[in-house]
């Protein structure tokens, strides 16, 4: 009997296999990942929900492609961003990023609106970045991959990736001197 608690791989077996109820569990341990890759392409609520359906109905579609040659997450990540860069290539329209389904819970409304403020900041200037930079940036800071994971989802040689993280770490460190979110310890 398959549970929660089982790993990526065998609940994948069991659904390439004919259980496709059990896709609904790998639905629920990456769709916020999903969403969240989704709002770093599209930049509104909307789309990155849209987006996020998309690619559980494609890796739905295209689960018997799995061979288990790498983690299914990083199959699965592979082909959102497959997804998303199609995507943008085809629609080539820039949006401002919307995060106000974000929450901050525990702390006053002072911290709030300075933690706002320099959130906003940070990824104004993130997304000011050239693509393949932010990319890696993303991956590496946002999804906590590692050079080689990211290397193995875009191809990008893991020198590359290395030197793309270290460039915009500098570059938002330039730009951010002298804002509010100078200090801030992540760049």
């Amino acid at each position: 009997m398959i549970s929660d608690q089982d790993s990526d791989e065998l609940i994948i077996r069991s659904v390439q296999r004919g259980d496709t109820e059990l896709f609904r569990l790998i639905v629920e341990r990456f769709e916020n990942s999903i969403f969240s890759m989704g709002m770093r392409f599209f930049y509104n609520y909307e789309d990155s929900l849209d987006f996020t359906q998309e690619v559980f109905l494609k890796a739905f579609d295209r689960i018997h492609q799995y061979r288990e040659i790498a983690p299914f997450k990083f199959w699965l990540i592979r082909l959102a961003y497959n997804l998303g860069i199609n995507i943008k290539k085809r629609s080539r329209v820039d949006q401002e990023f919307d995060e106000s389904y974000i929450f901050y819970e525990g702390a006053g409304p002072e911290r709030n609106h300075f933690d706002s403020e320099i959130r906003d900041l940070i990824l104004h200037e993130i997304n000011q970045l050239p693509e393949r930079y932010r990319i890696c940036l993303d991956f590496y800071f946002f999804f906590g991959f590692k050079y080689s994971e990211i290397s193995g989802i875009t191809g990008y040689p893991v020198n590359t990736i290395k030197s793309d993280v270290l460039r915009a770490k500098n570059i938002l460190r330039q730009r951010l001197k002298g804002t509010i979110a100078e200090g801030y310890n992540e760049v």
